[in-house]
């Protein structure tokens, strides 16, 4: 494969991270054209020193000056805030662009890229799970292209290639549970964030690993899938699989069923993401069937974890529902970060959000921006 220009947004993150690793690897295959980072200048300044790139984004606007007057001496472009996102997004300086911003943040320059035809690896759920009507409908004109990062749908999208989207029976999308599989809420009405913050399998940022401890994440990818890969809410399952080596399934019209499995490593959907529809060789450990004695799978508790069962009702509702949902779910797991609210307490405020926002059946992309605004007054509203 030719060598592809890549834009990292997110590069200070657990995904951005990640990519600069596989990109280290496959230096021959990857040239590293544009980071940005919101915040972390420190580290999004130790990273545009050792990989060169011609162009750095700061969203935080506080934080260029510091950045620039390091990195313009390198020769390296430097520009601010989330309109340079947006415009560098929809220019022509790279080949695909890896969007691993976190939460509602990146959708604007997610779609600024895909209405350039452009190719995004997608890290960022949030942008299906809040506009995936718009993004699909933005593919459908511009020939834009999303290859999907999160290991579930990484796993779909490769058992679906070669077959057709009407032979889908259903899609089954598996859950490692978290770290608190099997407890119930006299359990987790004490649990602060140093415990859910230690999940069994993956090694993810801050915001993702409290959403999977909720399984909020789960009921996330779900409402992502819909759009990503067309598919009626009926053809969505979720079952729990704690050693999280089945990253998920397909299940065809014949009963037949394709799954996808490897060891839990976020670096294996990174690398296919950024070389598809190649596959390039690494050294990557192997998974052996001599390590694990039996994989196993049990439903998820909607009882106990009811971010997953808000969840299927948002998409179910459809409209601006999980866009509510999405921004209730970033306000109270960053409160719940900083210890101003109990780990039940995030489903309590989200489904009262839920409740209390206007619904709207087929909404803009204004009509997004200002829900997401709103949802957040709102869900502030109950954090004392």
């Amino acid at each position: 494969m030719s060598k592809r220009k890549v834009a990292i947004y997110g590069s200070t993150g657990s995904i951005g991270t990640q990519a600069l690793e596989v990109i280290d690897t496959h230096k021959e295959l990857f040239q590293l054209e544009i980071l940005s980072a919101h915040s972390n200048s420190q580290l999004l300044i130790q990273q545009a020193l050792k990989y060169k790139p011609n162009i750095v984004i700061v969203s935080d606007e506080s934080k260029y000056k510091e950045v620039n007057e390091i990195l313009s001496k390198e020769q390296i472009k430097v520009f601010a805030g989330e309109k340079s996102l947006i415009e560098i997004a929809a220019s022509d300086v790279y080949d695909i662009l890896l969007a691993s911003i976190v939460g509602f943040a990146g959708l604007s320059s997610t779609i600024a890229a895909l209405e350039q035809g452009k190719t995004v690896a997608l890290a960022n759920k949030e942008t299906l799970v809040v506009a995936g009507d718009i993004v699909n409908e933005t593919i459908r004109l511009t020939q834009g292209k999303i290859i999907p990062v999160d290991s579930e749908h990484s796993a779909i999208f490769q058992c679906l290639l070669g077959e057709k989207i009407a032979d889908v029976e259903k899609i089954i999308l598996t859950a490692s549970g978290g770290p608190f599989l099997g407890k119930k809420t006299n359990f987790l009405v004490n649990v602060k964030k140093d415990h859910a913050l230690q999940h069994p399998n993956w090694a993810m940022g801050a915001k993702i690993t409290i959403d999977s401890a909720t399984l909020m994440n789960k009921g996330l990818e779900m409402i992502e899938a819909k759009w990503l890969f067309q598919l009626e809410n009926e053809q969505i399952e979720v079952v729990v699989h704690p050693q999280s080596i089945i990253h998920s399934l397909v299940q065809f019209k014949d009963s037949s069923m394709k799954a996808q499995l490897g060891l839990p490593d976020m670096k294996l959907p990174i690398q296919y993401a950024l070389s598809y529809p190649q596959r390039v060789a690494n050294s990557f450990k192997r998974f052996s069937f001599k390590d694990f004695s039996s994989l196993t799978f049990e439903q998820p508790d909607l009882k106990t974890f009811r971010n997953l069962a808000l969840a299927i009702e948002a998409m179910e509702k459809g409209g601006n529902m999980p866009c509510v949902l999405n921004a209730a779910n970033e306000t109270v797991v960053a409160a719940f970060l900083k210890n101003k609210i109990g780990f039940l307490e995030m489903s309590d405020i989200i489904e009262k959000c839920m409740q209390q926002i206007s619904f709207i059946s087929k909404p803009s992309l204004h009509d997004y921006n200002e829900c997401n605004f709103e949802t957040q007054k709102l869900a502030s509203s109950f954090i004392k």
